[in-house]
Parts: structure tokens; C-alpha cells; sequence
């Protein structure tokens, strides 16, 4: 007969009071299975494993109503959770890295018998990954004209286009009528005065009706999103075709394909962990996978355009403008750089990459997902 918590046990597992697993109860979002003969509620393993999925949630700041359209997802199982979860709790740990960065740079500023602005002290309430590294996309991120046209291509006949995650608007195509959906104010204040109008959102909640758009693209964004899987779903609601540039880490090889990942940033394999794989992006909207080959003078400073200019990852502005040197830390980022200077300075780098120098492009797991 399978065992069952009391009411009193659970709650105190799990640090709630009685009062609100009974409110649970009342609103049908964990359910005990199971009563004692005094009519007590008791739960089984999988109302505890529900149980667990609901209060990561609500401590990570969802709403109740949202939290039931998460936990009874038919499509989502307890694996699937964990990994929803693990990629949620990265992104908060990554606000509050920032948050930590901002109150060092005010302690270095008092030690040196100045003081912060208003504004300068309030902003670290407000810090998310891209109002840390927002700032420094003018210098090294703009569009790559050769990508560009292959996610244009994609977007086929499509007039109305929403551009999600849309950051400063590096590739709304020009011939179409593109509304932009951007949730970082940082980003949404660099996009020039004559690009598509911007509403402050997230992917996962697009305030737009069903099939209001011809197409719906992403560029190099879902990664920062809370939920991916959802994202998606809400641009397939909203628009007939879906275009989403995106990276492919779910070979088990990938990272051994560029030498940045290989020798010198091992960490970025516990970054994308718990990361749905591009298959399951691509499943979750009917969409094809097509490689996209990264040019060697590529235009647009992401983490992988730099791999025959490795001098550049050198570049505190080139790094700063990529969320990946963020989320490692200072200290894998300094000995990262520190070890690549050393072996291009010895001529490590080149005896071990030699074969990449007569290169033009390079397939480093890039992907362009197409649904019609």
C-alpha cells in the first residue's frame, strides 16, 4: 500500500503553513489523494512531487493561475520540470550576479570617497542579464547582412511580421510591417528613432489575439527566455509562420566544435544544461531545422563570430556585449582570457586551430527553426 504524508508532515517539509496546502486544496491546484479515517488529507508521492513543482514556482515568482497552466501541461513531465526549473533558477542567480557587480562598483566608488547618484543606486533593483550587458550592444552587435537574409528569406510572402525578443532591432527586416516585442527598458531605449514600434513584453505572454500576424520571428533570444517551450507555443498562436534563430547544444560533441567552449570556457556546458534541446524547440512548433554557417568577418559580435578573430574575445567591450561571459563569473572569465592571451602569444592557439585560418565559414551549431 503506498505510504502517505499527513497534512501536518507535509507542511512542515515544506515550510508552509497548514492553511495554505488547504487553500491549495480548495482551488484545485494540489489535491491530496488519499484521507485518513479521521477525514484528514493525505498525500501520496505524486501529490508531493506536484507539491515540489508549485512552490519552486511561486518562489520564483509566478502567479497561482500561471503556475496551474504549467503544472497541468500535458506535454511537461516531472524531467521536463526540473529542467524548466533548473534554467529558471540560473536566470535568477544571474540577476542577482548582477545586482552583486553593481553594489561592488558602488563599494569601490565609496572607497575612493565618492558617491553614487539616485538613479545609479536604485538601477540595481532593476538588474536583469540584459540591463547588464544591454549597454555595451552598440559597440561590437549589430546585423550580420549574410544571416540576415536567410531569416528574412525564411519569413516567406509574410507582410506582418512580430519580432520577439526584439533587443534593439538589429534584424527586423525593412520591407515589412514588423512590430517589435522587447521586455528589457535598456534594450528597448537603443533602438533607433524610425524602427518598428516596440511593446514591452514577454514571449511568453504576447498581448496579441490569435493569428494576428503572417509570421512571427526570434533572433538569438529564446535562451534568455523564462520558459522557451512557451515562448514558442504563444508565437505559433500568434502568427501562421515561425522563424527562430537559435543554437543547437544538444550533440553531445558540440562544445569540442569550438575551440572558445573546448579550451578555454569548459563552463558554458552547465549553462545550457537545462536548456530544452532544438529538438524539442523545433517539435513544440512543427519546425524544420536548417544549419546556419557563421561567416569569418561576421558582423554581428555574438559568442561564436569571433572564431578566426581570436584576439578579439580579448576585448572587454566585445565580451561584455555577450551574455555567456556574464553568466560564467569573473573568475572563469578572467582565466579564460588570461589563458587564451598566453597561447596567442606563444603560438599555442594557432598550432592547435591552423586548419580554421583557411576557413570562410564555420558550422558551430547555429540553427534556423522553420515553421509554415
Amino acid at each position: 500500500m503506498e505510504e502517505h504524508l499527513s497534512v501536518g508532515r507535509v507542511a512542515g517539509l515544506a515550510g508552509v503553513t497548514v492553511r495554505t496546502l488547504h487553500h491549495y486544496d480548495r482551488i484545485g491546484l494540489v489535491q491530496p489523494s488519499a484521507r485518513t479515517p479521521a477525514g484528514y488529507r493525505a498525500y501520496a508521492a505524486g501529490d508531493v512531487e506536484r507539491l515540489r513543482e508549485v512552490l519552486a514556482y511561486r518562489r520564483l515568482g509566478f502567479g497561482l493561475r500561471e503556475i496551474a497552466e504549467l503544472v497541468d501541461d500535458p506535454a511537461t513531465d516531472a524531467v521536463a520540470h526540473l529542467h524548466r526549473l533548473r534554467g529558471l533558477l540560473l536566470e535568477q542567480r544571474d540577476r542577482a550576479a548582477a545586482m552583486v557587480t553593481a553594489i561592488d562598483k558602488e563599494l569601490e566608488t565609496r572607497a575612493m570617497g565618492k558617491r553614487t547618484t539616485p538613479e545609479e543606486q536604485l538601477k540595481m533593483f532593476g538588474a536583469q542579464l540584459y540591463e547588464t550587458i544591454g549597454s555595451a550592444y552598440p559597440a561590437t552587435r549589430g546585423t550580420e547582412p549574410r544571416i540576415a537574409a536567410r531569416v528574412w528569406d525564411a519569413l516567406g510572402d509574410a507582410r506582418t511580421v512580430l519580432n520577439v525578443g526584439a533587443g534593439t532591432g538589429s534584424y527586423e527586416p525593412p520591407d515589412r510591417d514588423v512590430t517589435a516585442v522587447e521586455p528589457s527598458a535598456v534594450m528597448r531605449a537603443q533602438r533607433p528613432p524610425d524602427a518598428a514600434p516596440c511593446v514591452a513584453a514577454a514571449a511568453e505572454k504576447l498581448p496579441f489575439e490569435d493569428g494576428s500576424f503572417d509570421a512571427a520571428m526570434a533572433f538569438s533570444t529564446v535562451h534568455h527566455w523564462r520558459d522557451p517551450i512557451a515562448g514558442l507555443r504563444e508565437m505559433r498562436r500568434v502568427a501562421r509562420r515561425v522563424v527562430v534563430f537559435t543554437h543547437d547544444s544538444s550533440d553531445s560533441g558540440w562544445r569540442q566544435r569550438f575551440w572558445l567552449t573546448r579550451d578555454y570556457l569548459p563552463e558554458i556546458t552547465g549553462l545550457v544544461a537545462g536548456r530544452p534541446s532544438v529538438d524539442r524547440l523545433a517539435d513544440a512548433i512543427g519546425a524544420r531545422r536548417e544549419p546556419v554557417l557563421i561567416p569569418w568577418d561576421c558582423a554581428d559580435g555574438f559568442l561564436e563570430a569571433y572564431w578566426r578573430r581570436p584576439e578579439a574575445y580579448l576585448e572587454e567591450h566585445v565580451r561584455r556585449a555577450v551574455s555567456v561571459w556574464t553568466r560564467v563569473g569573473p573568475r572563469a572569465e578572467q582565466r579564460a582570457v588570461h589563458r587564451l592571451r598566453d597561447d596567442l602569444s606563444s603560438g599555442r592557439w594557432t598550432e592547435r586551430n591552423r586548419e580554421l585560418l583557411a576557413l570562410d565559414t564555420a558550422e558551430l551549431g547555429l540553427r534556423l527553426l522553420v515553421a509554415e
